[in-house]
């Protein structure tokens, strides 16, 4: 079986799924576009506004599509092979992942848009509520630090996949300039369609090939921006604490918009390398059932390796926290919610489908992010010719980095409304002390470490993220267990990913308990992970006694 063979039926399947299953699942929650959504009960012009539903879909897809649907399918591949992640993406995003968002945004919405941990408070009661709020900060926490470390070295970096080729410029810093760029450009859109009103299509012609301009831009920018790593996280860190508190029409919505773009983009030349290419499979299909370098084998590993391609509980969040807030019409939830995890698997099927071309010589000793790199600007070389490698590899870099950029100051936003939400204070002292209490222990974290600590916490934040997903649709078989709907299409779910991410997590502690020294990084890993489980069983306790009461049925 072929690339181009597999990258059909994968299409075709996931498009019966979202017409299929995903209308289905759509029923069960009685949506209807003329109910009032809370963008509109709430609306404020910062947090609460109704949007199109195209900018949103860029805007949410830009949010939930990070470093996990691009780095997870590459390491489970070499791993265990390239069939068990084809199948594990293809049934976990339709069956899992897209009922988890889908679930989340909508159970969101009918909550007022109030964050997952809100309505776990509303369902399950205050202790439960204060329980997920304390699993969802840690959660954030390790998502900021091993995110901004990940951004940071590419700032600063030269890829494997450039060494090498008697370049004029400094990848790293090429990448930085883009990247800020790109960040200005965003603002900039931001501030003309709110005071010039001018047309989406329009704004669309313009800001859309300047961000890919900027691209090119970098290449002749490229020493600007050069500093540490660490003192690119710190920055980051600080301009995450920073846009977190600014309105969403500035920064959060039009930088979403135009990062959708790079991804569309993404998606584009993923298909065009898929079909026209002309590479085979190099990949072995099945490597066996054990790794050795892991802490376990498939299972749980495969699940919580491929984490975002397949199901996130990162995406949760994002539903509740931001993306409820701008829903326009309840009939909007299935595309956004359903429809955007789909296109995310697609993302990871390219991924995936990258690291199948390449022998496992080739890609030995080299990170996700340079394999995706390589792969991606050898694409868009089919295009701009070869004589364009050193911009499409910088270009492969930038979507890389973008992809993570776009995720961490909304995890500060998130964090923020958290801490609001447990302080129950709002307002500017609400929005600063919720902001600090995130992004500061992330800050500290990042400025005691080693430069490339992320991989430390990358398997941790992979079961955190995995768990809280179970944890999510824990919640929403409560409140539709108490409504008296049906609910074995979340409940079913949420089994198999607990049991799955509390195996992985306590093979995690075994682990880090095992490299443990004294007070280091280890230490505080196996810590975390106990207190993740402890704070889960807590929840599922909590909520299998209260579902256990029989209610009435519609």
């Amino acid at each position: 079986m072929g690339l181009p063979l597999i990258a059909i039926l994968f299409l075709i399947f996931i498009t019966i799924g979202y017409f299929k299953y995903g209308s289905w699942v759509a029923s069960n929650f009685n949506l209807n576009k003329d109910t009032v959504t809370p963008a509109h009960t709430y609306q404020d012009g910062n947090d609460y506004i109704p949007t199109n539903p195209f900018y949103l879909f860029a805007q949410h897809f830009s949010a939930i599509a990070a470093a996990g649907p691009i780095a997870g399918p590459i390491v489970a591949c070499q791993q265990f092979g390239w069939l068990p992640s084809l199948l594990w993406i293809s049934i976990g995003v339709v069956f899992i992942g897209a009922v988890h968002d889908f679930s989340s945004l909508t159970c969101s919405v009918k909550h007022h848009a109030h964050s997952i941990a809100d309505i776990t408070r509303e369902q399950l009661g205050s202790s439960a509520g204060k329980a997920m709020m304390v699993f969802i900060w840690i959660a954030l926490v390790y998502i900021i630090v091993a995110f901004a470390d990940i951004t940071a070295s590419s700032f600063v970096s030269t890829p494997d996949e450039l060494s090498g080729l008697g370049l004029n410029f400094h990848p790293g810093g090429a990448v930085a300039w883009a990247a800020i760029s790109y960040l200005l450009l965003s603002i900039l859109l931001g501030l003309v369609e709110r005071n010039l009103k001018t047309p989406l299509w329009l704004n669309t012609l313009i800001f859309v090939p300047a961000t890919f301009g900027v691209c090119w831009g970098g290449t002749y920018f490229s020493h600007w921006f050069q500093m540490s790593q660490t003192n690119w996280a710190l920055l980051i860190c600080l301009y995450c604490g920073l846009a977190s508190m600014v309105p969403v029409w500035l920064l959060l919505q039009p930088r979403g918009y135009l990062g959708g773009y790079v991804l569309y983009s993404v998606l584009l030349l993923g298909i065009i390398g898929l079909f026209f290419s002309g590479k085979p499979i190099q990949q072995p299909m099945f490597t066996g059932f054990h790794f050795d370098k892991m802490t376990g084998s498939i299972f749980p590993f495969l699940f919580v390796t491929i984490a975002c391609g397949a199901c996130s509980g990162f995406h949760g969040l994002v539903c509740s926290g931001t993306t409820s807030k701008q829903i326009d019409k309840e009939t909007h939830l299935h595309p956004v919610g359903y429809g955007a995890m789909l296109a995310e698997g697609f993302v990871a099927l390219i991924s995936l489908a990258i690291i199948m071309m390449m022998a496992p010589s080739d890609v030995l000793g080299l990170k996700p992010g340079s394999i995706y790199g390589r792969g991606i600007g050898e694409f868009l070389t089919l295009i701009i010719g070869k004589e364009h490698l050193p911009f499409a590899m910088t270009f492969g870099a930038m979507a890389f980095s973008t992809f993570v950029f776009d995720t961490l100051d909304v995890s500060t936003r998130l964090g923020r409304y958290l801490i609001e939400e447990l302080t129950g204070l709002s307002g500017k002292l609400g929005a600063i002390l919720g902001t600090l209490l995130t992004i500061l222990p992330s800050a500290l974290i990042l400025a005691n470490t080693d430069s490339g600590m992320w991989s430390q916490f990358w398997t941790l934040f992979g079961a955190a993220n995995q768990l809280l997903a179970a944890l999510t649709l824990l919640v929403i078989s409560a409140w539709l267990h108490q409504n008296g709907k049906r609910l074995a299409f979340t409940f079913i779910p949420m089994i198999f990913v607990l049991i799955t991410t509390l195996v992985a997590l306590i093979q995690i502690t075994r682990s880090n308990l095992e490299k443990t020294t004294g007070l280091d990084f280890s230490l505080m890993n196996s810590i975390m992970s106990l207190i993740l489980i402890l704070l889960a069983l807590y929840l599922v306790f909590t909520a299998m006694k209260k579902m256990l009461v029989k209610v009435p049925t519609n």
